[in-house]
């Protein structure tokens, strides 16, 4: 009896042990679990400012070149007798010379001029219409190179 008595004593303490060492794993999983919730929380707020910070570049960079190069391009084309290219790209000077040779040498020259600055307005649209976007950028808008 005694046999039986030490070996049920011996396997009350070994299920004693294993449930303290569950309980030991279980606080320390939890533990972990609390810290991957934090490291998880912790890289989605730097994935989300880093897109942010991507989407507000790409919207700076696409509004300060790639825009203005077709704005420009369609402008030329379309209404380049007027200039109107010249002042979306920062040339008021030059803007001012194209409207002031199509409306008053236009008359005086019976529309001749208006068609020669027109067809040079052509010319100017697909010059922007076929440079890169950083070409463009590079010629246009840093370059600051107001004819052809």
């Amino acid at each position: 009896m005694s046999d039986e008595k030490n070996l049920s004593d011996d396997l009350n303490e070994m299920l004693g042990d294993a449930k303290e060492g569950t309980k030991k794993a279980a606080d320390k999983a939890e533990k972990l679990a609390g810290e991957a919730k934090e490291k998880a929380k912790e890289y989605a707020k730097e994935a989300k400012e880093t897109a942010s910070e991507f989407s507000k570049s790409a919207k700076e960079t696409f509004a300060s070149s790639d825009n203005k190069k077709i704005l420009a391009g369609v402008l030329a084309i379309l209404l380049g007798v007027f200039g109107i290219h010249k002042f979306i790209l920062g040339y008021n000077k030059e803007g001012i010379i194209i409207l002031v040779i199509t409306l008053i040498l236009g008359v005086l020259t019976c529309g001749i001029a208006g068609w020669v600055m027109s067809i040079l307005g052509l010319i100017e649209g697909i010059i922007y219409l076929t440079k890169s976007d950083e070409e463009f950028y590079n010629t246009y808008q840093v370059g600051k190179k107001p004819w052809f």
